[in-house]
């Protein structure tokens, strides 16, 4: 039983991958076969539901790359459903001390190591093993990410990153902005919110932690990656199927096409 996310991001490696806010398996299907190394159900801020998120786990893993889960909260409950129904991780919302990363790290841990219960199947099944096998190594092969997307995350970076079983944190600009009291966006240039970013990223670092950020366009993601980001997300199924349409159109002579940035 391998996590190949983990593998290669404790390795160094950038891993990039994308975010799934469409609830359908059949975007899920195709967006698994296009190139990225992670795809991660967003089961925070979308109206999926755990039946439809667990098949969209499956044919991710079914795909050859792997599946996360965005949890609605930093919860007990929500870690363990989609882990049971098949998540190879998971990326935990608004972590802002290292209290409530122990929790999460916990949570993803079978007995010694955290609270996790036994149960379910499916995670057997995505994995491709048997349940003796899955339930002796899921406690090392789960990915942890834990979003530092609030100024107190980023005051409290050290102990977080420090905390063992975090595999990666995860800044979302939009979030961090605003506990700023600054504009939300993916971008900006205002030298606070540089700073804060390139804290984050360092003490990830330092600490031998994967630093991940959210990007829209491809421009972003490669001037990231230069900066030392790792575990990078790419737009997501919305934003990727509105730019195309976008381009498209433009290229046609047609129009603009609408709009996408804020997806």
């Amino acid at each position: 039983m391998n996590n190949p996310l983990k593998t290669a991001l404790a390795a160094g490696e950038v891993q990039v991958g994308s975010w799934l806010n469409l609830c359908s398996p059949f975007a899920a299907r195709f967006l698994a076969r296009a190139g990225f190394k992670w795809l991660t159900v967003d089961i925070e801020h979308s109206p999926v539901n755990w039946e439809t998120a667990a098949q969209m786990f499956g044919v991710i893993a079914e795909a050859g790359i792997v599946p996360l889960a965005r949890v609605p909260s930093n919860s007990h409950e929500n870690i363990k459903r989609c882990l049971d129904n098949g998540a190879f991780g998971i990326v935990v919302p608004m972590v802002n001390t290292a209290e409530e990363a122990r929790a999460a790290v916990a949570a993803t841990k079978y007995h010694p190591e955290g609270n996790r219960s036994v149960g379910g199947s499916l995670h057997c099944l995505n994995f491709g093993v048997p349940a003796p096998e899955y339930y002796a190594e899921a406690s090392n092969e789960i990915f942890v990410a834990v979003q530092t997307e609030h100024i107190e995350a980023v005051e409290n970076a050290e102990e977080i990153c420090a905390v063992p079983g975090v595999d990666a944190i995860f800044v979302g600009p939009n979030d961090l902005l605003q506990s700023m009291g600054k504009t939300p966006g993916m971008e900006s240039d205002d030298q606070e919110f540089i700073d804060a970013m390139n804290h984050l990223r360092e003490t990830a670092l330092k600490h031998g932690v994967a630093p991940g950020l959210h990007t829209l366009l491809p421009e972003q993601l490669r001037r990231r990656i230069d900066e030392g980001w790792t575990f990078l997300a790419l737009g997501s199924d919305v934003a990727l199927m509105l730019q195309g349409a976008k381009n498209s159109l433009r290229e046609a002579g047609i129009g603009e096409g609408g709009e996408s940035a804020r997806y």
